[in-house]
């Protein structure tokens, strides 16, 4: 049988400290902490989707997970609804620093406008707009 992916529900990102990663991503990127399962794990929420934080130093018969998740190691892509002007803006006032960007990029709807920043591990956060195009 053949079927086709509908969506992305959630992605786990391995991080050095679950607490900083969580309020990194709560200030900058807007997004709810939860709490979940039986182990209280941690989670961020941001429209239809979460990001699960596993700590690194947790084994695969706690967490279940890639053969080779380590922190850094991600490259992410988030749409959002302001022009990136605005996204480099606030960047700037939570004291990110701006890898690069605003700049051009090809999105998965089309041309996009990114701005690329690094979150807490290292990993490259592109947070993007499709409404900067003209």
């Amino acid at each position: 049988m053949r079927f086709a992916v509908d969506r992305l529900d959630h992605l786990v990102i391995t991080c050095r400290d679950v607490e900083t990663m969580a309020s990194w991503y709560q200030r900058v990127l807007g997004m709810e902490l939860e709490s979940f399962g039986p182990h209280n794990r941690t989670s961020l929420r941001f429209g239809g989707q979460k990001i699960n934080l596993r700590p690194q130093d947790v084994s695969q018969e706690e967490w279940f997970t890639g053969e080779s998740a380590l922190p850094g190691g991600q490259d992410l892509c988030f749409i959002v609804t302001v022009m990136a002007e605005d996204v480099a803006s606030h960047l700037r006032d939570c004291g990110v620093t701006i890898e690069l960007g605003p700049v051009e990029k090809a999105g998965a709807l089309g041309a996009i406008t990114s701005v690329y920043c690094r979150d807490p591990d290292g990993n490259l956060i592109e947070i993007s707009s499709y409404g900067d195009m003209p």
